[in-house]
């Protein structure tokens, strides 16, 4: 099992605006209208899901740049009675709104806008759940998954829901609305879904953060990292990678990160050919979004983070490509040269990884660990 951890500061922002070609539409999925955002594009289809309570807005922000970098289309859409999405009047009963009528809307508007087939699935909070039961209805068709600081099935046991229903309150929702049904059948929901697992043929990339506390107190925060943990922990199909000094909607706080993941989990539903175009526009971007940002001093690290995502993989040239692009804007980085010289260690060039071992530690004369590499490198 591999377990990433990176360290991320935030916050920085992302005021994009998408320009790539989008379709914004209302699905008849039985006689009410479910909305949809598709930009499209080539390739495997990328579908995202929103947390508890939002709507498919919360992703607009990273869009563009995935689109930018993959070409592939990118879904979004609002699930029944959030944002523009109405709710079956056909349903009579509360407990008829739950997440498999939930799923069952979902595969009918895919299937009516022709994207029924392979796909990947994203996702944030309580939309996890959604990617969980979609995977297993159809675990040829999900190519990898991302989930962003997801709500895990096996997170709420009878003592923490019991606490949960402390702090909501569904009398003060209103009712007839998407959240209401949420809510209603919230717990139904937690206790159908314990012990089930993720497709073990699915790849799963798991981000969170180092202190997840959605709204709750500290308890929750440490049982809900400790199921992360062991999600990662416990199956061979899952990559955890822990996002510091983030908050829960990981997306705002760390895009360089999301997207990343996102594009990596992309990338490898193409062939070699397409997979080197792909990665050298992510390289692109991740220099413009560093470019751009530099006074912010943070997509240093995700350009560190792509470059160590190359060296996992074993693609030397493209991490040494990305380490000395970071040293070239980030020429004051203790880290970036030492980083670098890492890359270059693994590359058998022991001269050039000694001089930038030596800037880093000019740098910045606590820098132990490359003291300590510098001692064995010039002893040998």
């Amino acid at each position: 099992m591999k377990n990433f951890y990176f360290t991320f500061l935030a916050l920085f922002s992302l005021s994009f605006t998408i320009h790539s070609q989008t379709e914004d539409t209302l699905v008849d999925i039985g006689g009410y209208n479910m909305h949809f955002n598709i930009m499209k594009g080539e390739g495997t289809p990328i579908l995202f899901e929103a947390g508890g309570g939002d709507n498919s807005s919360v992703w607009a922000p990273i869009l563009e740049r995935i689109h930018k970098v993959t070409g592939t289309t990118l879904i979004t859409y609002d699930r029944s009675g959030f944002g523009q999405s109405e709710l079956n009047p056909k349903l009579k009963n509360d407990s008829d709104f739950d997440i498999e009528n939930g799923i069952k809307e979902l595969e009918t508007g895919l299937a009516k806008l022709g994207y029924d087939d392979d796909i990947i699935l994203v996702s944030h909070s309580y939309g996890g759940l959604y990617n969980l039961l979609y995977a297993n209805k159809h675990p040829k068709k999900v190519k990898s998954i991302v989930l962003i600081d997801a709500t895990l099935s096996d997170f709420w046991n009878d003592d923490f829901l019991a606490m949960r229903d402390m702090f909501v309150d569904i009398n003060t929702i209103p009712k007839g609305t998407g959240d209401y049904y949420l809510n209603y059948n919230y717990n139904e929901i937690m206790r159908s879904l314990r012990n089930t697992q993720f497709p073990e043929n699915i790849p799963v990339t798991n981000i969170f953060p180092d202190k997840s506390a959605p709204v709750y107190p500290e308890e929750y925060s440490n049982r809900w990292k400790k199921v992360h943990v062991d999600l990662g922990n416990n199956n061979n199909n899952v990559t955890n990678i822990i996002a510091e000094s983030s908050g829960h909607a990981i997306f705002y706080d760390n895009p360089g990160l999301v997207i990343n993941v996102i594009v990596k989990a992309y990338v490898k539903t193409l062939d070699e050919n397409q997979q080197n175009v792909v990665l050298q526009k992510a390289l692109d971007n991740a220099i413009d979004l560093s470019i751009k940002t530099k006074v912010h001093n943070r997509s240093e690290h995700d350009l560190n983070t792509l470059g160590y995502s190359f060296l996992q993989t074993q693609e030397l040239d493209k991490a040494l490509d990305v380490f000395k692009t970071t040293t070239i804007l980030f020429p004051e980085s203790a880290n970036a040269y030492d980083s670098y010289g890492e890359a270059l260690l693994m590359s058998d060039k022991k001269d050039e990884a000694i001089e930038m071992y030596e800037k880093s530690v000019a740098l910045d004369p606590n820098n132990e660990h490359g003291k300590e590499v510098l001692l064995k490198l010039k002893e040998d």
